[in-house]
């Protein structure tokens, strides 16, 4: 009998919710094929898999089939992703242009095409809004205005989404929770209001869901976080900042592996505004691969932190003995063996019945 096809929409613990291509509208509940698990498959949201013994009554499901990816995003883990689309607001909280940079910079080094959407143009002037366009449109970006509240700007942003699958991806606080809530009715999310001390909106999205969207295409709505990873290559990141591609390109440096520091000849340094972004994410990506390239082992005397920014360091360990205390539960156990090798050793010395007795 064929597989009948889907997508995988949400993963839930061991098992997985598939939307049908045909057949029903209400998508299944379904588990994983033993020899899939055997084989190392793993299955993400937005797979397309094969279904085999669909139940109507109970809407269940087994997968026996999951096709080759087009794409693949690790974090968070999202297969066959064809665009990113990255949500801001222009006030409260504010745009941050550091932050926005940074989010720029890690969705450009995945390769999919990239969209940016800014949220909130009600609470701002017209002024600030062309200035916005036209600072934006210098990094190579045309950015899609909105207000969900003033049901501003969507028709543009739905014909950006029709008949794709797009990740969206943005800090807290900015809307997405209220934009999925707009752009797809009766979808019910959780919405909790921006923090009046920092400015930033709770964490309230937990897993990564696909939706379906009126109009056609998916919508994964990922968990919030305030400081992506960027987890680039120091020779790569320059690809990753649209204004200077056309200098790139054109060979505008003297030397191949030019990094546009401080090498004669380079033609692309210091001319742009985000030129101190680069050189920001340029050393923390030299950081990260030195640390790499001298990762101390298991036995080492170091251990790895990571700071608020995603950035990660190595300090020395405390001295076990010196420093730290074993818990009272370790405390017994130990004090409870001993007695119990004392016992046995009490036992062995005791006079065996055939030869030491008198």
């Amino acid at each position: 009998m064929p597989l009948i096809q889907g997508t995988v929409i949400a993963v839930q613990a061991n098992y997985y919710v598939v939307r049908l291509d045909k057949l029903l509208q209400t998508p299944l509940l379904c588990t994983r094929r033993s020899r899939l698990k055997k084989i190392g498959q793993t299955i993400m949201v937005g797979d397309r898999v094969g279904v085999e013994e669909v139940d109507l009554t109970t809407l269940q499901g087994a997968i026996a089939e999951v096709q080759p990816r087009k794409t693949e995003f690790p974090r968070p883990p999202v297969a066959n992703a064809e665009q990113i689309l990255l949500v801001f607001s222009l006030a409260e909280p504010p745009l941050e242009v550091w932050q926005l940079s940074r989010f720029l910079v890690k969705a450009e080094s995945t390769e999919l095409s990239l969209g940016l959407c800014l949220n909130k143009q009600d609470l701002v002037t017209e002024q600030e809004l062309q200035q916005w366009r036209s600072r934006l449109e210098s990094w190579g970006y045309a950015p899609i205005f909105i207000s969900v509240a003033q049901n501003q700007g969507l028709d543009q942003l739905q014909q950006t989404l029709a008949n794709k699958i797009t990740l969206m991806a943005g800090p807290s606080g900015v809307g997405k929770s209220s934009l999925i809530n707009h752009l797809i009715p009766g979808e019910s999310q959780r919405v909790k209001t921006v923090s009046g001390k920092l400015q930033k909106g709770r964490h309230t999205t937990r897993h990564v869901q696909l939706f379906e969207l009126p109009q056609g295409g998916l919508l994964a709505d990922t968990p919030g976080f305030n400081q992506p990873d960027l987890l680039v290559t120091a020779r790569d990141l320059i690809r990753y900042f649209p204004e200077v591609k056309t200098a790139i390109a054109a060979n505008a440096c003297q030397f191949q592996d030019c990094l546009h520091r401080e090498e004669p000849g380079c033609h692309v340094r210091g001319h742009w505004e985000r030129y101190e972004h680069y050189l920001k994410f340029l050393e923390e990506s030299q950081q990260q691969e030195l640390q790499l390239h001298h990762r101390p082992d298991q036995e080492s005397n170091l251990k790895l932190k990571m700071n608020a920014s995603g950035l990660e360091s190595y300090e020395p360990k405390l001295a076990t003995k010196k420093y730290r205390r074993h818990s009272r539960r370790l405390n017994h156990q130990n004090l409870h063996e001993f007695y119990e090798q004392q016992t046995l050793k009490e036992l062995s010395e005791l006079p065996t019945e055939e030869t030491d007795l008198p």
